[in-house]
């Protein structure tokens, strides 16, 4: 799959061969969706909590006797009927994340770069390089590109200057290519590659 190359003026700069194997996969939404809920699970924090009927504090003595009152017997003003009782099966601080085979993960991010390049959202960089490294500069860039929501991944690490340039620029996100991963892909609309990062992401996924 042959794609043109650009520059971040928009000007021609060759093209480069994509392979097939990982660029030019049918899209399997199940896929996609098995992928983002790992790693959404992952990230949760897991720390909401409710007290359970032992820690609340308050007397265990039963509040009347069982009999003879014309009320339904209780045994704790701890009880969850009561205000300020217990929450029963309440949530607990616990880690979300499950288990997902390293094949289904690594197919996962094949299928999220190919669902890109069907869409023709894929777009390959020559450099992400910004020599003035100031903000402004980058948004003009990228105005005249028509990148508003864009996830821009580079090769074994980040031009300094142009992520300082990117980093307050709102719906820009700027990953080395090992950070590359499936929810980042999606949940912005243009997939931009460089040169360094196609290379280096199909050494990876092959």
């Amino acid at each position: 799959m042959k794609v043109d190359v650009i520059t971040l003026d928009n000007k021609s700069a060759g093209s480069v061969e994509l392979a097939e194997d990982i660029f030019g996969l049918d899209v399997r939404a199940d896929l996609l969706h098995r992928v983002v809920r790992w790693q959404l699970a992952k990230r949760q924090a897991g720390t909401h909590k409710t007290k359970g009927i032992s820690e609340i504090s308050g007397t265990t003595k039963k509040p009347f006797r069982q009999k003879g009152t014309g009320h339904a017997r209780q045994g704790s003003m701890r009880s969850p009927q009561f205000r300020g009782g217990a929450t029963i099966f309440g949530p607990v601080v616990r880690s979300h994340a499950h288990d997902l085979p390293k094949k289904v993960r690594k197919l996962g991010l094949k299928t999220a770069l190919s669902a890109k390049a069907k869409d023709g959202k894929l777009v390959v960089l020559d450099t992400a390089t910004s020599e003035s490294g100031k903000t402004k500069d980058l948004v003009k860039q990228l105005a005249a590109l028509g990148w508003s929501s864009a996830l821009i991944i580079d090769g074994e690490a980040v031009n300094d200057g142009f992520a300082r340039a990117a980093r307050n620029i709102v719906g820009v996100d700027v990953l080395p290519q090992q950070g590359a991963n499936v929810y980042d892909i999606l949940r912005r609309d243009t997939l931009v590659l460089t040169k360094d990062a196609v290379a280096k992401l199909e050494e990876r996924l092959k």
